[in-house]
């Protein structure tokens, strides 16, 4: 079993799929580690070599950010933009969409379960 950037690449499918398990790594940054590394596109995970997993991983460790360093980064950026007060950090800290969605109905993915309000008694 293959594990690069600690994850644990499933053996029997091919390495451009296997690669996307890593967070970080989509299909097309998959091809351009294989083709860095001369791994022929249609090979599996059990068939690669020592060699040549620890060359993909020297590779991803020296040119992609995945993984914590990724995740770290994303919520450093987000905490800039939270303590910068703008706008889309304003909506970040209210936990409401950030990319203009509409609020007024849907947005319950980001604002949670609808919570209800007590009406008009008659």
């Amino acid at each position: 079993m293959a594990r690069i950037a600690g994850v644990n690449l499933p053996t029997g499918k091919r390495v451009v799929i296997a690669l996307t398990y890593i967070t970080g790594i989509g299909s097309h940054t998959a091809q351009q580690v294989c083709e860095a590394n001369n791994i022929d596109l249609t090979r599996r995970v059990n068939e690669l070599s020592d060699a040549e997993v620890l060359a993909i991983r020297e590779y991803i460790d020296a040119n992609i950010t995945v993984e914590g360093d990724l995740r770290r980064e994303t919520q450093m950026n987000i905490k800039r933009l939270m303590d910068l007060g703008c706008y889309r950090g304003l909506r970040h800290r209210r936990n409401l969409p950030v990319r203009g969605q509409r609020t007024h109905t849907n947005a319950r993915t980001r604002k949670g379960p609808a919570k209800a309000i007590a009406g008009k008694k008659k």
